[in-house]
């Protein structure tokens, strides 16, 4: 329950100080969640290690994994903080774990797709709503379409982020996995004290990795809900000064902080998508909003990157951050690339308005028949 803002001031501070608590728990939580994941791909023995990588041994085997992966599980903060682990467990390359995030980054943009659908009945703000929503996909595949091609021929956002986790680290990780931090030791106990209760192989396996998901599930659940209503005055005043403003460079930045402080740019999106469908936004408006959530999503991989020892998880979380920040410094400073994605998802949404039947057949087709025909097909 939030607090009312007629209470005394010291209720308040009592309210927000325990929410604060909470979050705090449950960033704990998830962190733990994220080492039972490390440790239950550890005790799944090289067959399954096999299997796996087998199965996203090509990029697009890769990218359809995680954006069906995200579609599933409707976050895509659940998505890369598993992959962080799987990498950070040394089970998945960090080469092999790239086209996975950015699949994740197609995968969350179903959440404000599906939120469009509540003005369905209603054409006109059908259209913009979908407009709004489909802005979303279009950059995040124009995203996808440049920079996966370019990270297969070159491998410059790997380099990249190895090169930064060398200069964030230093001599941080020089000692090992065999002599982990203090923080991470404490991280890792509920885990370890698991592990040494259970038969070693495959229960322990799927035990370790259920409990990991479960956790990291049901943290993110809460810490989302509990900074959303932290920062609910901010994020109204945000709103209402960006709508005075006009957009652009104001837009990113706020989609970017809102996103950070909420853990979840699905909230910062679907909050748009009414806005649009009422009018009091446009879709080129909305946008930069859109734009800067992508960037401000990332925050949940490098918190979970604290979780694992090995650096790679660092890495890994760090392409997370410079594919969507890449993304957006090549199409929105170029004038004639900018408001493309805008274009296409505005002729998406007036063909989408006229014909109800391509509704369904986009949602199903962009978000589950195409990802899993392309993971059975080349996987």
């Amino acid at each position: 329950m939030s607090p009312d803002r007629s209470s005394p001031p010291s209720r308040l501070w009592i309210a927000t100080a325990l929410r604060g608590g909470i979050v705090l728990f449950f960033l704990y939580a998830f962190l733990v969640g994220i080492a039972f994941i490390e440790a239950g791909i550890a005790a799944s023995g090289e067959g399954f290690q096999d299997r796996l990588l087998q199965s996203v041994s090509h990029p697009l085997s890769g990218l359809c994994a995680g954006l069906l992966a995200t579609v599933l599980v409707q976050s895509s903060s659940v998505t890369t903080s598993t992959i962080v682990g799987l990498v950070g467990a040394g089970t998945l390359p960090v080469e092999l774990a790239i086209p996975m995030v950015m699949g994740a980054n197609i995968g969350t943009t179903v959440t404000s797709t599906l939120a469009a659908l509540g003005s369905l009945r209603r054409v006109d703000e059908f259209r913009r709503a979908f407009a709004a929503a489909t802005v979303h996909d279009c950059f995040n595949l124009m995203g996808v379409a440049i920079l996966l091609p370019l990270e297969i021929a070159t491998g410059v956002l790997g380099t990249l982020a190895t090169t930064l986790t060398d200069v964030l680290t230093g001599a941080g990780f020089e000692a090992g996995p065999s002599q982990p931090g203090r923080f991470r030791a404490l991280v890792r106990m509920p885990a370890a004290w698991a592990e040494s209760l259970l038969p070693s192989g495959a229960v322990a396996s799927v035990v370790l990795l259920a409990v990991g998901l479960v956790c990291i599930f049901i943290a993110l659940t809460f810490i989302t809900k509990h900074m959303r209503q932290l920062v609910a005055q901010g994020v109204e005043r945000a709103i209402n000064d960006f709508i005075g403003s006009g957009g652009g460079l104001s837009g990113i930045v706020m989609g970017i902080v809102v996103t950070m402080a909420v853990q979840s740019s699905s909230i910062t999106t679907s909050i748009l998508v009414p806005l649009v469908a009422a009018g009091i936004l446009t879709v080129r408006t909305a946008y930069p909003v859109t734009l800067g959530a992508n960037v401000g999503t990332t925050i949940t991989a490098l918190i979970a990157s604290l979780a694992v020892v090995r650096p790679e998880g660092l890495t890994i979380a760090l392409v997370h951050l410079l594919f969507n920040l890449a993304a957006l410094l090549l199409v929105y400073p170029v004038p004639w690339v900018r408001f493309l994605p805008v274009k296409l998802a505005e002729w998406t949404a007036e063909l989408a308005s006229r014909r109800r039947a391509f509704v369904a057949v986009y949602v199903v087709c962009m978000f589950l028949v195409l990802p899993a025909f392309g993971l059975f097909l080349i996987g």
